[in-house]
């Protein structure tokens, strides 16, 4: 264990900025989830306020918008998690069948990009080429006859806009694990199936999903600790209360009623319950993928 210790204690000694930051910004401040119990009030600091136990966890359910803000974060994150696995699987088949090195890194190159640009840039992007005065996409519209779409005012098409612009942006990330498990495959298996006369579609079919399928699984599995995350970035840059019925998810909830509205430990409360149902989530999920592909962290 010394002689370990020697060689190592350089490396750990990297890691001890990054350990602080992460205990003094993630870890402290969860001490600060007991005004959730409280009637909080910034004058009488946590010690002053008084104790009310459950009664704000007892009042989310009972606030008129509490029951649809948790339905829609299930809608939004449930289409979301779904087309974000299927679509990266489907393009990365598709990728891997191109031949041309050349064309096929181009595309890659071309898809990665939109993940790296934050939701407050893309967020004003898709207000112009969305807007109904002007907006290009609208201007197509109205070109074969169709009325403008007011996309970012209508609760139903907001929806829609919010789970097809997420997939836009981050189906070519996430298309990397399942591109790297079909790089992995032995081509082997694909010379044999071609020497018994199986087709490029057989090929994908009977060789290249199979072998996906473990992979396949994990990710799904593992997505579903993360349902009730729907894309707070997102929502907040491109939300307004034209569409707070059907857009309004958990994360916005906390910003505007926790933080705008002052009700510090109201919105503490529903972030505390959020977390809880999370934390159990992605218990169920690593014991599922485990189960099923046998994933597990070490």
């Amino acid at each position: 264990m010394v002689a370990y210790w020697r060689k190592t204690w350089p490396f750990h000694l990297l890691l001890l900025p990054a350990l602080i930051l992460c205990i003094v910004f993630q870890y402290v401040p969860l001490f600060g989830v007991v005004i959730a119990f409280q009637d909080y009030e910034p004058w009488l600091g946590i010690k002053g306020s008084p104790w009310v136990g459950l009664d704000h966890f007892r009042y989310l359910f009972t606030y008129p918008d509490g029951k649809q803000v948790i339905w829609n974060t299930l809608i939004i994150s449930g289409f979301k998690l779904f087309f974000n696995l299927v679509i990266p699987i489907v393009f990365a088949l598709l990728l891997n069948e191109v031949r041309k090195m050349f064309f096929k890194r181009a595309v890659q190159t071309l898809v990665y990009l939109p993940h790296f640009l934050s939701w407050v840039i893309l967020g004003g992007i898709m207000m112009d080429i969305l807007s109904t005065e002007g907006g290009m996409v609208n201007r197509v519209l109205n070109s074969v006859g169709i009325p403008s779409v007011f996309f970012l005012g209508n609760g139903e098409w907001f929806r829609f806009t919010i789970v097809l612009s997420d997939v836009w942006k981050e189906f070519g990330f996430s298309a990397i694990i399942f591109l790297a498990t079909l790089v992995g495959i032995n081509p082997a298996l694909y010379e044999a199936a071609e020497i018994d006369g199986a087709s490029r579609w057989q090929q994908v079919i009977s060789i290249s999903v199979p072998l996906m399928l473990p992979i396949v699984i994990v990710v799904a599995t593992l997505s579903l600790g993360r349902i009730l995350d729907a894309g707070f970035d997102q929502i907040l840059n491109l939300y307004n209360p034209l569409v707070y019925s059907h857009g309004d998810i958990i994360d916005t909830f906390v910003y505007r009623v926790g933080l705008n509205s002052g009700q510090f430990s109201f919105g503490t409360a529903i972030g505390l319950f959020k977390s809880a149902i999370g934390f159990i989530l992605i218990v169920i999920s690593y014991r599922m993928a485990f189960k099923l592909a046998n994933y597990r962290i070490f």
